[in-house]
């Protein structure tokens, strides 16, 4: 026999996600605030920007606490997006949940009418789903170009995603030498050169650019300054000779596997086939300039390897990421092949190795002694002495060290990337023996590596053979936009390079240490968004569109009742024996779901300084409610209001200052999940926050005083 307690005023984990909740109002929307979440007992301090971030830095000890960190980090872990709105409408609902318990409404009501009111709000927004083909097709046609972001700064042709003017760092021989003059010179005639050390610099815009590609024969004057570049003739005059406009064949770029060629060469002419993925990447950037320009970079890069043959994917595997503290963050760049980060002893061996074909082993493990691989069984025969003898101490652990350094050397390694950790003093020895040798690396580099050097993963150094050994890699420090290599103090820059490896690295940099998770996860999320757009192949229109129609569609709901035990209430809720209580209670449900949306749109307004409170926030959704109910369709007129650019506008935002209204999209599938999950744990925790109570004591409890607040089950 069990109990519940049913008294409407304890719900105390419903009363604990509204308040977790709460602490992630200023996270909605794309400007978000920073928070600074400080820990009493050492008075440190950690800078966040995401739930993710939030969670992860709250000290969760309820149930409920941990229920919904459990919540967030499964939609971080598949979506890589959708957190915030996930943590928000938890909130808002929890909210919603309890005013509908102090209404007296029963838990079977309330379970069954959310659900099926986010049901029906999943189908109602379809309609607002456009295919990214469609997307595309639109911002190749219209006057937006993925350079908006970038006031006052020329449109050159037809798009002008690779225009030298959003280039902050010129690559060496990455421009032919009659169109245009390099900041640098390339020393070495390889692959590399053409698309070397840095692909784009997404605050090209900002600073101060030295050369500027001009067609033959073009009298128009330019004037280039800090502030962006102001020319003659924009936007009318095409570039008919330059790299990227050239006629098919006259691309000056070798047609090498891997190179950078002109983006013209392929199977179209038409440029919009080759930037679409650029154009969509805008689309869902939400104002993060940073992050859109160098997946951007990235996309093109990617499509141009692909020769434009119009795949519409986005491969993540070839994308990595390297954290540079130190370095303004003007320095973000793309750099082709692998940057990472190694002690002053290792770059010394680097500088070494500098223009030669290194021999590359690939580890897939640790490199230590006592590594042994996932399944490993050890012999039931075999009585264990000694397991882990002492490598400074024992001579079993100087045999170890002497024998890996001797197969190393036997078979020429100069370069090894290894999957897990490396010992230290295997570390020490092989940089006094000139071997590079470089920790944690991801499996997919691994993979990238060894598909062009021909190199063999092995898990084991006994298992190497001469086919394990790949070879063409180098080395080299990496260099900042200036040319310069940079040493950040502890740790240098290093760039591991083949010719012909699709990996790019995405360097990301700032000089605050407490930003520097933020930029990675903001330029992650912008991935991710771009790649489940395209593996959904739609996208929902954003700036509150779909949010906007789903209030429109449960308020709808909320007004037209069903009737009492009616065969539509038993069909619509599948349970003949909750009709009538459903019945009873919808409306009620309904208006407390349609808070929540209400809620999110006045949030994301304020924050976004569309709305300077949340009442005036709330007034201009009543107002557009009011003009999408009496124009008869709400879809029809979210549709055209978001057409042109007036879909809950009010002051200024992150996209304001580019003339032209940028149209904003969102995912659909990440979306959708987010407000199921959401949803489903607010229902989960109004379902078991009653305790359940067994045992012995049952008894005592029927006859205690507070036995009116527990009910048979």
């Amino acid at each position: 026999m069990a109990f519940r307690d049913v008294n409407a005023r304890r719900h105390i984990g419903l009363q604990q996600l509204s308040s977790l909740a709460l602490a992630g109002r200023t996270l909605l929307g794309p400007m978000k605030s920073y928070k600074f979440i400080v820990d009493e007992s050492t008075n440190q301090s950690t800078l966040i920007c995401s739930a993710v971030r939030l969670i992860e830095s709250l000290d969760l000890t309820s149930a409920a606490g941990q229920l919904l960190n459990e919540t967030i980090q499964a939609q971080n872990k598949e979506f890589k997006t959708g957190m915030s709105t996930l943590l928000f409408l938890t909130g808002a609902w929890s909210n919603a949940a309890l005013e509908c318990l102090q209404q007296n409404v029963p838990v079977s009501a309330i379970v069954s009418v959310m659900s099926e009111g986010l049901n029906s709000c999943c189908e109602r927004v379809q309609c607002l789903q456009v295919s990214t083909h469609d997307v595309n097709k639109e911002l190749c046609s219209s006057s937006v170009r993925p350079n908006t972001f970038t006031s006052k700064t020329c449109q050159t042709g037809r798009d002008s995603l690779l225009n030298p003017q959003s280039f902050l760092y010129f690559q060496k021989d990455i421009f032919a030498p009659e169109k245009v003059i390099p900041i640098n010179s390339c020393s070495h005639q390889e692959d590399d050169c053409n698309f070397n050390k840095c692909l784009v610099s997404p605050l090209a815009d900002f600073g101060s650019i030295t050369s500027l590609v001009k067609p033959v024969g073009d009298k128009s004057t330019s004037v280039i300054s800090g502030s962006g570049v102001i020319a003659s003739s924009c936007n009318k005059q095409k570039l008919t000779y330059s790299r990227y406009f050239s006629a098919l064949g006259e691309s000056h770029f070798s047609s090498q596997r891997g190179n950078f060629q002109g983006y013209l060469s392929g199977q179209s002419a038409d440029p919009c086939e080759c930037y679409g993925l650029g154009h969509l990447a805008m689309t869902l950037s939400h104002g993060n300039q940073t992050s859109m320009k160098l997946l951007q970079s990235i996309v093109a890069y990617q499509q141009e390897r692909a020769e434009c043959s119009g795949s519409s994917q986005i491969n993540i595997a070839e994308i990595v990421t390297c954290c540079l503290l130190g370095l303004p963050e003007s320095y973000s760049c793309v750099s082709p092949g692998f940057v990472t980060l190694v002690s002053p002893e290792q770059a010394t061996v680097i500088k070494y190795f500098e223009d030669k074909a290194l021999r590359i082993l690939l580890m897939d493990g640790d490199l230590t002694e006592r590594y042994r691989h996932l399944g490993f069984n050890r012999p039931c025969n075999v009585r264990t002495i000694l397991e882990h003898p002492s490598l400074q101490e024992g001579r079993a652990g100087d045999l170890w060290l002497s024998s890996t350094l001797d197969i190393l050397i036997s078979f020429g390694v100069n370069l090894v990337l290894v999957k897990g950790n490396v010992c230290k003093n295997l570390m020490e020895r092989c940089i006094a023996n000139s071997i590079l040798v470089i920790g944690s690396v991801t499996g997919d580099v691994l993979c990238a590596f060894g598909e062009v050097t021909s190199a063999q993963p092995v898990t084991y150094l006994t298992q190497l053979n001469a086919s394990c050994v790949g070879s063409g890699a180098q080395a080299e420090l990496w260099k900042a936009r200036d040319g310069r290599a940079m040493d950040l103090g502890e740790l240098v820059p290093v760039r591991i390079k083949v010719q012909g490896i699709p990996l790019l690295t995405a360097v990301l940099t700032t000089t605050v240490a407490s930003k520097m998770q933020l930029i990675e996860d903001q330029f992650w999320t912008l991935v991710y968004r771009l790649h489940h757009a395209l593996n959904d192949e739609k996208v929902f229109l954003g700036g509150g569109a779909v949010e906007l129609l789903c209030l429109s569609h449960i308020q709808m709901l909320a007004e037209q009742p069903l009737q009492p035990a009616n065969k539509d209430a038993v069909k619509e809720f599948h349970s003949p024996w909750l009709a009538a209580s459903v019945t009873e209670y919808k409306s009620v449900v309904l208006q407390a779901l349609a808070s929540g949306w209400k809620q999110y749109l006045s949030v994301v307004m304020c924050n976004t300084a569309k709305a300077a409170s949340e009442l005036e926030a709330c007034t201009l959704v009543d107002h557009h409610l009011k003009k999408a109910a009496d124009c008869g369709s709400p879809s029809a007129y979210i549709l055209k209001e978001f057409r042109r650019g007036d879909l809950l506008r009010g002051g200024s935002g992150p996209f304001t200052d580019h003339g032209e209204g940028l149209k904003v999209y969102d995912n659909v599938t990440a979306k959708t999940e987010a407000w199921r999950r959401a949803l489903d744990l607010v229902l989960l925790v109004l379902q078991t926050d009653a305790e359940i109570i067994t045992g012995p004591k049952r008894n005592q409890l029927l006859n205690s005083h507070v036995s009116s607040e527990f009910m048979f089950l």
